[in-house]
Parts: C-alpha cells; sequence; structure tokens
C-alpha cells in the first residue's frame, strides 16, 4: 500500500496577512493621551514695565512639596478642601472702593463672601499661586489645579444664573454655536470678568 503523504500548508502569505493584521491594530487601537492643563504664556512686557504692588491679602498661596502634601496659606490641607477654600477667598470682597488710576472702583456688589478686611478686596485682584517643587507628583499637581478651575467655574455659574438665568457652562455652549451673537458674547465676557481666572505658578522649588 502506498504511503499517503501529508498535504503542505503554503504559508508564502503568511507575512502579508501579518502585515495587514499590524496596520488594523494600529489604526483601530486607542492610545492613551497624557492629560495636561491648558495655560497661557503672557507676552514678554515692554523694558519700561513696572509691576503693579499687590498686596499680600490678594495672594492665595498654595504649595505642593516633593511629598504631595498641600500647604495653603502656610497651613496642611486635603485636596477635596481646596475649592471651598479658594472660592472663600475669591469671592470674599473686602475692599472697600478707591480710586485707580483714575478709575473709580467700588466693592464687590456681587460677592457674597465675609468680607474681611484680611482676605481678598475684590476677584479681580485676587490672585492664586500654585508653587509644587520638582519632585510633586504630576498627577497632585493636576488634581490641585482640576479644584481651583472648579473654585472659579462654581462661581461663575452662581452669577450667571442670577444675571442671566442659566449657568455659565450653558451659556458658553450657547455661544460656541453661535459666534455671531454680540449679545451672547456681551453676557459670556461679563461673567469671566466679573471672577477673572488667575492662577499663577510660581517657578518650582528644588528642597
Amino acid at each position: 500500500m502506498a504511503r499517503r503523504e501529508n498535504p503542505e500548508i503554503n504559508a508564502g502569505s503568511m507575512a502579508d496577512i501579518a502585515f495587514l493584521l499590524l496596520i488594523f491594530f494600529l489604526v483601530t487601537t486607542t492610545m492613551n493621551v497624557d492629560s495636561g492643563v491648558s495655560k497661557k504664556l503672557s507676552e514678554k512686557p515692554p523694558e519700561d514695565y513696572v509691576p503693579p504692588i499687590i498686596k499680600e491679602k490678594n495672594i492665595f498661596e498654595v504649595n505642593i512639596n516633593r511629598n504631595n502634601d498641600l500647604l495653603v496659606e502656610g497651613e496642611r490641607m486635603d485636596i477635596k478642601d481646596l475649592k471651598i477654600t479658594a472660592m472663600a477667598f475669591i469671592d470674599n470682597g473686602g475692599g472697600e472702593g478707591k480710586i485707580d488710576e483714575g478709575v473709580v472702583t467700588g466693592p464687590c456688589t456681587y460677592c457674597q463672601g465675609e468680607r474681611s478686611i484680611s482676605s481678598s478686596d475684590h476677584p479681580n485682584k485676587a490672585i492664586i499661586s500654585v508653587q509644587s517643587d520638582r519632585g510633586t507628583e504630576y498627577g497632585t499637581y493636576l488634581k490641585v489645579q482640576d479644584e481651583l478651575i472648579k473654585a472659579y467655574s462654581v462661581l461663575r455659574d452662581r452669577l450667571s444664573k442670577q444675571r442671566y438665568g442659566i449657568s455659565f457652562v450653558e451659556l458658553e455652549e450657547s455661544y460656541k454655536e453661535d459666534r455671531n451673537n454680540l449679545e451672547l458674547k456681551k453676557k459670556v465676557e461679563d461673567i469671566k470678568n466679573s471672577y477673572p481666572e488667575i492662577i499663577s505658578d510660581a517657578e518650582p522649588t528644588s528642597n
């Protein structure tokens, strides 16, 4: 009886199939994207620029050490408490009103804070200074920035509902859908100017 030979498998096109599969997975696979914080860098000031004098009470100091511990105004604090504390500082409205460069500025009429004389005068003067360490984890830095941005979002939403009957998020969405609407643009700018997002990043420490 003749020996029966097993048919051979043609592997000539395996390389082509593998190449096509590689292209398929490269196209369809979702890649992880690193998250970040959107920051607008300030332009270089002119040579004769004189920085304004800022009162110490108008600066809200937030420090993150190399152990990822949060210090706010020199006191240890949990990140979960940062938003409320930042809101109290921004919305304090403790200024009595004065003349700045010929422009009369009064107290904040829409602020609902304690109006403490030891805290910020006005949301337009309130500066949040964030300083991290070179050993600080990036995730902790992002959490801190997120809580500070949330503080501004809550205050803007509240004021937008008071003045225009809708949240600031809805107001911005409406404007994005109709960029030619000057009335919506004016309302968005009004809320942003009432609570300007002033978050300054200080040079990281290396201790």
